[in-house]
């Protein structure tokens, strides 16, 4: 009898190769004095980590590594988290997922995929989980780093297993509107900059409230029941029958590199234990404050313990700092 969990998180693994330079640099340049390191990454893996670590119960993750150091490397560390990791798959003569991150001063970033066993996750190996496994959860989290089809069959799965499906529409692409999966989508959550392309809207300030808010109306028209558009350091807006803000927290950001994905497990943790969507955003806007305090993708990902600490009021401890 398969382990269950109330959470399923489809989803690409990546290794990152991270530069913490003082700027980031501008096409054709070369910035010198930047400092190297290595962290594991990947949408999917850092939203199934976050979520895990947010979550009561085990999270059941699905994904493929490459059959080399890397993919090795990363199933040993699921093995570590509180994931079920019997529907990870390793693809034969693929390499794993690899992602080079620059990252400057203030914590911003340019990020480069190159998506290896990613691009071979298909919809068979969603076919091969056990229907019981869908049937005992309650949310199903998925993003844009494995092929369409891949991410179709999974919110179709989860559909019509009656969970709650969430979107991060990340990177952002207009085939999923050609593809028609926004009505298969509960909660989408872009950030600004993903909502207003998929919105089509090519004026947008990312500063402009009002323009979130219509291009999560737009999104809404096109399918989806509810949205969440995360603005960084502005907090989110929750956007269903009402507009909602939901404020950020003030820290001191050294690297968002995986802020968006420790917002969405978190995110997926709070609404798996029936949590409102609101008081789910309030839970995810936490972690991801806590997460740009940190260096790297998942080393920077907050566990429930740390959440409620920040929530009530105490400053996020950063490990990098002892």
């Amino acid at each position: 009898m398969p382990q269950n969990s109330r959470i399923i998180v489809v989803g690409s693994i990546n290794t990152d190769l991270v530069i913490r330079g003082p700027r980031l640099p501008a096409p054709g340049e070369t910035v010198i004095g930047g400092e190297f390191y290595q962290a594991a990454g990947g949408k999917g893996a850092n939203q199934a980590v976050a979520a895990a670590r947010a979550a009561l119960q085990p999270v059941t993750f699905v994904g493929a590594v490459g059959d080399d150091s890397l993919g090795k490397a990363a199933l040993q560390r699921f093995r570590s988290e509180n994931l079920i990791c019997d529907y990870l798959t390793t693809v034969a003569e693929e390499p794993s997922g690899v992602a080079l991150i620059l990252v400057d001063e203030a914590g911003q970033n340019l990020i480069s995929v190159a998506a290896g066993a990613n691009a071979h996750l298909t919809a068979q190996n969603l076919d091969a989980i056990p229907e019981e496994v869908f049937l005992a959860a309650r949310v199903f989290l998925t993003c844009l780093e494995t092929p369409l089809f891949t991410v179709a069959a999974g919110l179709q799965r989860a559909r019509r297993a009656g969970l709650m499906t969430v979107l991060n529409p990340a990177p952002a692409c207009h085939e999923i509107l050609k593809a028609s999966l926004l009505p298969l989508v509960d909660v989408l959550t872009p950030n600004e900059g993903e909502a207003a392309l998929l919105a089509g809207i090519t004026t947008f300030d990312g500063g402009d409230e009002a323009a979130a808010v219509r291009a999560a109306r737009m999104l809404q028209a096109q399918g989806c029941k509810q949205v969440i558009v995360t603005r960084g350091s502005a907090g989110c807006l929750v956007v269903d029958e009402q507009v909602t803000h939901i404020p950020a927290r003030s820290v001191l950001a050294i690297d968002a590199t995986a802020a968006g994905d420790a917002f969405n497990g978190a995110l997926a943790a709070a609404l798996s234990e029936g949590r409102s969507l609101c008081e789910a955003a309030e839970w995810a806007t936490a972690a991801a404050a806590i997460s740009v305090t940190r260096r790297g993708a998942q080393p920077s990902l907050p566990s429930r313990a740390e959440i409620v600490d920040f929530l009530n009021g105490n400053p996020p401890h950063n490990p990098s700092s002892n």
